[in-house]
């Protein structure tokens, strides 16, 4: 017999009429980090999604460390379990100083729409491919730094994580709020150290005190309390330790489980805005994934020409060459059978793109010798422009094996370049598409006003000219005030 497969399968909940939906819970958890926070998390999707819905809940957040790795798959068993995702990412900044054992600022952060999602996900991947001195990103590691999150805030609720050291903390909080105006909570957990209430009563001062709301969570790491001794486990892993050896480096008890809405109510009971202010931004962060799609550069055309237009003109032009003796009924029918399938998913530009990187290659001095394969030799059109070499008219194949309407999603078109002049086709496409992008930045700044709109205040009132320039001054990076005041300790 075979051997039991070491991984597990993969297990995603199907909305199948066992899963009710839930009344609106009075709290959503927004501190929960799976086990794509890798060496962090214990538990997975699918653990929290079956362990949620009896608990009473009906959205339920996620945030994992520096990625979106694990939103698809939480998205996917908590629609299965009749839940809504709040899709969101916990930032653990680089503003760190090693030499006084301090470690950087950490945020949750939740995109309220699909533009803001886009800017934390360009935010994330810069972090992953450049360090803070430009050069290409270590393996694992994210640097982001409380100036990049200043850029890239639009449009996301930022929740504070306080240190553990409230002084510290106190200190900074100033600086973090005059940075990031966007920033609207401080996070708070009980710890069960003793001192909760007397914590959590600073914090919500401290909130108070800047413009700020408490918000409460249980800083989840795990489904159940069963899964404390594997949260001990992977963090022995992650500090390359063992369990007799890690001491405080494990959590001090198996209090980080996902816990009920009623229970976290009767924890916050003197704090009841910190439960109010979770299920508020859960209903501010109205984002999806089922909102994403393929989205194509927009491109001009020639005589003012539709994509899908200049498509038809192309293949039409290529049949003219393929066929010079005349274009057989067998090829006009399956172009305009195809072409209305193009036109009804709306991926006319994808086809054009294939089209102009083939060209490309062909026009080199020597051509890069290319052949599309797969599937794409039962479309006429690939043919036509040149993507395949299969002539239809000498073949029966099925159209719909390449492209069908109920997939819901462009086809693969897999094309083969020689191996040695491969970087200078990757080469290309990454030039045109910089090039592109610059043009289009330069239409937008054309369009806007020379002058800059007046600066808004915290809740949205016109900001204070300065007395002497008649301009509200700038606030200096966190960066460079947090490195003068850890220098002047």
């Amino acid at each position: 017999m075979p051997d039991p497969s070491l991984t597990p399968d993969k297990h995603v909940i199907v909305r199948d009429g066992s899963h009710a939906p839930n009344p609106r819970s009075a709290f959503v958890e927004l501190g929960l980090t799976s086990c794509f926070s890798f060496l962090r998390g214990a538990s997975d999707a699918g653990e929290y999604a079956e362990a949620a819905h009896p608990l009473g809940y009906d959205a339920l957040g996620i945030t994992d460390r520096n990625t979106m790795a694990g939103v698809v798959r939480m998205h996917l068993n908590l629609k299965g379990a009749c839940l809504r995702p709040v899709i969101g990412c916990r930032l653990d900044l680089a503003e760190a100083c090693p030499e006084q054992g301090r470690r950087g600022l950490s945020f949750l952060a939740y995109p309220t729409d699909r533009a803001a999602y886009g800017r934390l996900c360009t935010l994330l991947s810069r972090g992953k491919m450049q360090d803070q001195h430009g050069a290409w990103q270590a393996k694992d590691e994210c640097t982001i730094s409380a100036d990049d999150l200043a850029r890239h805030a639009q449009g996301l609720i930022l929740i504070l994580i306080p240190d553990d050291d409230l002084d510290i903390f106190a200190a900074k909080l100033p600086l973090v709020v005059r940075q990031l105006p966007s920033l609207s909570h401080i996070a708070a957990s009980h710890l069960y150290r003793g001192d909760d209430r007397a914590r959590i009563n600073r914090l919500d001062a401290l909130a108070k005190a800047h413009g700020l709301t408490l918000l409460a969570t249980n800083d989840v790491h795990y489904h159940e309390r069963a899964r404390r001794p594997l949260q001990d486990v992977v963090t022995c892993i992650r500090e390359g330790t063992t369990i007799a050896k890690a001491g405080y480096l494990l959590a001090a008890n198996a209090e980080r489980h996902l816990k009920s809405p009623a229970e976290m109510v009767r924890l916050f009971a003197a704090w009841p805005h910190a439960i109010t202010a979770s299920r508020e931004i859960a209903d501010a962060c109205r984002f999806s994934l089922d909102e994403l799609k393929y989205e194509y550069p927009d491109e001009e055309y020639p005589e003012g020409r539709s994509a899908q237009e200049h498509l038809e003109a192309l293949a039409h032009e290529g049949a003219a060459r393929r066929y010079p003796d005349g274009i057989p009924d067998k090829v006009r029918d399956n172009l305009v059978k195809e072409f209305a399938i193009i036109a009804q998913m709306d991926i006319a530009r994808y086809f054009l793109t294939v089209r102009e990187i083939v060209a490309f290659a062909e026009t080199r001095t020597p051509p890069i010798l290319c052949q599309g394969r797969g599937s794409a030799a039962n479309s006429t059109v690939c043919y036509c422009l040149r993507i395949t070499a299969v002539d239809p008219t000498e073949t029966d194949l099925l159209f719909e094996r390449f492209i069908s309407p109920e997939r819901s999603e462009p086809p693969d078109i897999d094309i083969d370049f020689e191996h040695e002049r491969r970087e200078d086709i990757i080469r290309r496409s990454s030039t045109t598409a910089r090039a592109r992008r610059s043009a289009r930045s330069a239409r937008s700044w054309a369009c806007r006003r020379t002058s800059p709109p007046p600066s808004r205040g915290r809740s949205g009132e016109a900001g204070v000219p300065s007395s002497k320039t008649g301009a509200s001054p700038k606030p200096a990076s966190i960066s460079a005030i947090l490195n003068s005041s850890a220098s002047s300790r």
